[in-house]
């Protein structure tokens, strides 16, 4: 069997033969290029709709494409039930006990009946456990339930702060993302507000578009305040009272903090904040495939929902610069309601700029729906791909067709609607026709076996039990509210009380106190130590890697009780920006000991030299350098970014490769195929004159024969040298027909060691282009002595609760 595991292709099942009802052993392998002009997918219940996209979503994780999917059925969760043992007790967590009743079956017995299905079924696509490994490994699944607490939760506040400097730059992009933000919250609120009409939109609007365009962060509470007193006085030409008088303005307000107060929105500001990035790679820059799962959500709050990602995914995608390749995928499971023909939900405006600018920086997004009639398919006609399966009615058919027909002449594509109907009217389970703009013809095809155990929708109970790992992981690794690295818990021994008087200093000292962030355990006492801020600039220059970065950094390192050492070098804490200081200590709180040095103004002196010493040597811009492709981190730039661009820049390569190579072997297979074609038009003509030819010298010979036995002499040796010269023109088609078959067979030859060539060469670029396998060397630049400046260095008082016992452990 052909292998399907080629450099971009995604394999999605195998050709399919309407005539004889049968699948074929043609493999359907699609470019994951194409997918940069989008996919959409229809199908009715039962056509197999869900589990192609399942397939398609396993593909791209498989070949390193993040992924961003929206669930509002619940049916995407089944991604993250894959078993490479395929072991009946893998299976039997996630059986449905009532399924196994109708079976009459125990549960055991209906996981045994599963697994054994889903291991024949794989085996008969030619996949197996190992290639459900690899989809595991290859990206992190993980399930996202904004507004509750069942999967990981998602903090959509964060969507209200000023958007990337790129959005804010282009008012066009800006007026859309107010609008759709402030479409969304109202939809949320029960307010059907028109753009251009409601004064709370425009309200809204103008709070949001003065905010942003200041660069403003804003979240509810701020928006709650300017409700009520906005920054400005005037609404177009209007006074801001007689527009919107302020006892209306603050119902509008009341309503907004009803919802902030109620107890089912604290869901909402919980957990990670809404980041498309982080959503599509982790930190160290592994691929993710992140659920959404919104079906627990009521119609509202799925359309705000839905409306904040759409913005947030359209913000992110104009900070990417430019591709021709697949970078990403935006897919949802079912677009009913979301992106209508006449109406106008708030999720519209952002989905058509997706479908209309995402392919130039290589975003795809996919669509599915069993409802073709609610689809804006003017909207729509932006899809180079559609993959059709059965449809219920004929009005469903109709508008596919209408659909297929403007996505055709948008891309410049002939379209066959007598055929298409043909086709679409006789699909059976899991068969689909293909529309591929950049293909020839249609294809239809028969789905794959996916590699996920596709059990249906997952309930909460059942996501929790799934994610309750990766949550209990997220909740060990999250810091406590506002705390930073803190040190050891140090006893103080009782005998030796720490002072209790704060220590007189010289007023060229600057004095500071770091908060407390954690309150005192009960009858523990708060304890000021000694520590040192220093805060400097540094500059970073290397024109060979093209590098010139400025940073700002603030170092706080304790003070031992002699503070004759250097302090820098314990294992002082960075940070880019100061901590925030206080004027004053806290009430009651006690001073440990101020070593000597830190009375003296000189010391301050030296401390701001060191520092810069210790700077110059243990600070230095530290880049990872991908030689391979001549790339090298920019500062700010983390390893995990980093690794994100470096696979995007592969996929580059590899794509502009693997077209090099097409373009280099395409003629020449053609050449072939040409040669075989004519070769057996050849036989064709060739067998049929060797054909008449024989019949001819047979008749020729029986009547010589029949003739010489009558006695018919002269007529006899006539008919004798007729047949001869018969046998021997029969002779020579012989020859034509074997010089023919000839011909096949090499061109047959040729062809095969052409593909045998093209297969070799696609195989080098997989090793060679391989993201996994690239080797990443570091450069450190040391910051210029001549630019660094230390801008001063201050005695800072550390917050410590120390206990009955003498121990002493950090406030923050």
């Amino acid at each position: 069997m052909e292998s399907f595991e080629k450099l971009g292709a995604f394999y999605l099942g195998r050709r399919y033969d309407a005539e004889r009802g049968e699948v074929t052993s043609d493999l359907l392998l699609y470019d994951a290029k194409d997918l940069t002009t989008h996919a959409v997918c229809v199908g009715m219940t039962g056509s197999g709709k869900t589990g192609l996209c399942v397939t398609l979503l396993e593909e791209a994780a498989i070949d390193g494409i993040p992924a961003l999917a929206i669930d509002p059925k619940g049916d995407l969760g089944n991604l993250m039930l894959t078993f490479p043992d395929l072991a009946p007790g893998d299976f039997e967590a996630w059986i449905d006990p009532d399924e196994a009743t109708r079976k009459g079956r125990t549960t055991a017995e209906h996981a045994r009946a599963v697994a054994e299905l889903w291991r024949n079924g794989l085996a008969s696509w030619g996949e197996d456990g190992a290639r459900i490994r690899r989809f595991r490994e290859a990206a992190e699944v993980a399930i996202y339930t904004p507004g509750s607490s069942a999967g990981l939760p998602l903090s959509v506040l964060g969507s209200f702060a000023a958007p990337p400097a790129a959005v804010a730059r282009d008012d066009d992009a800006l007026r859309e993302r107010i609008l759709a933000a402030v479409s969304g919250l109202l939809a949320l609120l029960g307010i059907r507000a028109d753009p251009i009409r409601s004064r709370e939109h425009i309200l809204l609007s103008n709070l949001l578009d003065h905010a942003w365009r200041a660069g403003r962060d804003l979240d509810l509470p701020t928006l709650i305040a300017e409700i009520q007193t906005p920054p400005f006085r005037k609404v177009g030409v209007f006074d801001l009272d007689a527009f919107f008088p302020a006892e209306e303005r603050f119902e509008l307000a009341m309503t907004l903090n009803n919802l902030l107060a109620s107890p089912g929105f604290s869901a909402w500001t919980e957990g990670e904040t809404l980041d498309v990035a982080r959503l599509l790679h982790t930190a160290e820059g592994k691929p993710r495939l992140t659920i959404l799962s919104i079906a627990h959500l009521s119609e509202p709050e799925r359309m705000f929902f839905v409306t904040l990602l759409l913005n947030e995914v359209v913000a992110w995608m104009r900070s990417q610069p430019g591709t021709n390749s697949l970078r990403a995928l935006l897919y949802m499971d079912e677009v009913f309601g979301y992106f209508p023909p006449s109406a106008n939900p708030p999720s519209k405006t952002p989905m058509l700029t997706l479908l209309k600018q995402a392919r130039a920086y290589g975003l795809g997004v996919v669509l599915a729906t069993q409802n073709p009639v609610d689809l804006d398919y003017k909207g729509l006609s932006n899809a180079g791909t559609w993959f059709l399966g059965r449809l219920q009615t004929e009005r469903d058919k109709a508008r596919v067709i209408e659909g297929l027909e403007g996505a055709s002449a948008a891309s410049g594509a002939s379209f066959d609607r007598a055929r298409t109907e043909r086709i679409l009217a006789g699909l059976g389970s899991r068969v689909f026709l293909m529309n591929n703009v950049h293909e020839d013809a249609p294809t239809l095809f028969h789905t794959r076996w996916a590699l996920s155990y596709l059990r249906g929708p997952l309930t909460r109970e059942q996501i929790a039990r799934l994610m309750e790992d990766r949550k209990a992981a997220a909740e060990s690794a999250r810091p406590r509210p506002a705390e930073r690295p803190r040190a050891e818990t140090v006893p103080v021994p009782a005998e030796k009380p720490a002072g209790s008087e704060r220590p007189l200093l010289p007023p060229e000292i600057e004095v500071r106190f770091l908060p407390p962030a954690r309150q005192a355990p009960e009858e523990a006492q708060l304890l000021y130590r000694p520590a040192l801020l220093g805060v400097a600039t540094l500059h970073y220059a290397n024109a060979r890697v093209d590098v010139d970065a400025w940073e700002n950094v603030a170092v706080l390192a304790p003070l031992d009780g002699s503070g004759r050492a250097m302090p820098w070098k314990k294992g002082a804490v960075s940070s880019e920006t100061p901590p925030v200081l206080d004027k004053e200590p806290e009430p009651g709180a006690r001073f440990a000991e101020l070593p000597a040095a830190a009375a003296r103004t000189a010391s301050y002196k030296t401390w701001a030299k060191q520092l810069a010493t210790h700077l110059y040597k243990e600070r230095p811009l530290v880049l990872l350098r991908c030689k391979a492709l001549k790339l090298v981190s920019g500062a700010g730039e983390s390893e995990g970014e980093f690794r994100v661009r470096v696979r995007e820049a592969m996929h580059e390569k590899r794509d502009l490769a693997v077209e090099k190579l097409r373009a280099k072997y395409a003629p020449k297979l053609r050449r072939e195929e040409e040669k075989k074609r004519r070769a057996e038009e050849r036989l064709d003509r060739e067998e049929s004159q060797y054909r008449n030819q024989k019949m001819q010298t047979a008749i020729s010979m029986g009547a010589t024969v029949l003739g010489a036995i009558l006695g018919r002499k002269l007529s006899s040796v006539g008919r004798a040298t007729t047949a001869a010269r018969g046998a021997s023109r029969t002779a020579r088609e012989r020859t034509d027909v074997a010089r023919a078959r000839e011909a096949i067979a090499e061109a047959d030859r040729k062809i095969e060691a052409m593909s045998r060539e093209f297969e070799g060469r696609l195989e080098e670029l997989r090793e060679e282009l391989d993201p996994e396998a690239v080797e990443y060397d570091e450069i450190r630049i040391r910051p210029r002595k001549s630019d660094l400046n230390v801008g001063g260095v201050s005695l800072v008082w550390t917050p410590w609760h120390l206990d009955a016992r003498g121990v002493a452990e950090s406030a923050r």
